[in-house]
């Protein structure tokens, strides 16, 4: 296993295990399974976890889990305030005290801020004092890193990386994601500021191993390499030396034996001219199948209205990538929780961004098709309702 540092220099696995896919049976989580892919991972040199308040019997399982097997101490637990539930200062000790209990612990190694996706979320949990409840429990060793989980756009994830002295964050990112959500740009500026940047959906959910076109995994497959769909994706992001940690929902030993066999060797800089090429390749083939030929390079930004454009194509060509489900939940996260609206109905059709386009798009026209598609009416209703609750105040 190869590991990579923290601020404080301690290391962490670059392979972490993912805690929100557990397998299921009747009753809940299947602990026997469970326990037995997290030792196997644990004896192959994972020693980060990440977990969620969120996560349904999540914590429950990896806190009997690591108690059972006497490894608490020697492995890192990351777990997730639920901010968007927290209204007051009581709120902090309440969520917190019963992740503790959960988790069997008496510490948390590492502690995010769950789902940000707006700089006014950071702003609400300052009111409410959380950079002295967070002063507090580090003093008191009940946190020892303090971070933050991130679904948003790259300005905000800047503002909020800036907005307050982190030990680390996390966000989502692969090779198809490389210029969206916090993107290339955000993992770049964290690791100029010295913030180790931990990875979620790798392989966007399996989407880039199982859901990839034919014509690519057959690419892939005439490759001399011998690498799998899900070991070009770790590899890529592993060649970054500013990925501390990849996250993967490990649910199989032969999953967690691959992984692990990837990550004894992957080293940054290893990745050859033919593997970027080759991926290259595997992005054109996917965007072959997209609906708009949208590249995401925001020339087309600042809208004077505050669209944001290639978020809502980005999106758009999800639906016929991936599914309509997934891909109007991640502009419902991504682009409707921003404090600012950013959807197409606020286009006056003044045409500046078509000025700029280099793919000649006729944006003013696809934005009023992409709206219509991953913002139905029951979205709509929808992200109405959560925007009031969640950016309330």
């Amino acid at each position: 296993m190869e590991y990579r540092q923290n601020r404080n220099g301690e290391p962490i696995s670059i392979l972490g295990y993912g805690c929100m896919r557990f397998t299921t049976n009747g009753l809940g989580i299947d602990i026997d399974k469970t326990e037995k892919e997290i030792m196997k991972a644990y004896e192959m040199g994972v020693n980060y976890f990440d977990t969620a308040y969120v996560y349904s019997g999540s914590e429950a399982a990896l806190g009997e889990i690591l108690e059972r097997n006497g490894i608490r101490e020697k492995v890192n637990i990351a777990t997730k305030l639920p901010q968007y539930l927290v209204g007051s200062r009581a709120a902090l000790d309440k969520y917190f005290d019963e992740e503790l209990k959960r988790l069997r612990t008496t510490y948390v190694d590492y502690y995010l801020m769950h789902h940000m996706t707006a700089l006014n979320q950071w702003d609400k949990l300052e009111r409410v004092g959380i950079r002295e409840w967070v002063e507090e429990k580090k003093k008191s060793g009940q946190i020892r890193n303090i971070g933050f989980s991130y679904h948003g756009n790259t300005e905000d994830f800047i503002g909020i990386l800036d907005s307050y002295d982190w030990d680390f964050c996390q966000i989502q990112y692969n090779y198809m994601d490389e210029h969206s959500q916090a993107g290339r740009k955000g993992l770049e500026y964290a690791a100029k500021k010295g913030i180790p940047v931990v990875i979620m959906e790798p392989l966007r959910g399996g989407k880039l191993v199982n859901l990839l076109p034919n014509k690519a995994k057959e690419l892939i497959r005439a490759q001399d390499t011998g690498y799998t769909p899900a070991e070009y994706g770790l590899r890529w992001l592993w060649n970054q030396p500013e990925v501390t940690c990849v996250l993967s929902g490990m649910n199989s030993i032969e999953m967690v034996e691959e992984n692990c066999r990837i990550a004894s060797d992957a080293k940054a800089g290893s990745f050859t001219q033919a593997d970027f090429e080759l991926i290259d390749q595997v992005k054109k083939i996917i965007s072959e199948s997209e609906l708009v030929g949208c590249t995401g390079c925001r020339y087309c930004m600042p809208c004077p209205k505050g669209v944001d454009i290639p978020a809502l194509f980005r999106v758009y060509n999800m639906t016929a990538l991936e599914s309509k489900s997934a891909a109007r939940f991640e502009y419902a996260q991504t682009v409707g929780l921003k404090k600012e609206p950013a959807f197409a109905t606020q286009c006056i059709e003044c045409g500046k961004c078509e000025q700029h386009c280099p793919q000649s798009i006729p944006i003013r026209k696809m934005i009023k098709e992409a709206d219509k598609v991953v913002r139905p009416l029951p979205y709509k209703i929808g992200i109405d309702i959560v925007r009031k609750f969640m950016l309330r105040g």
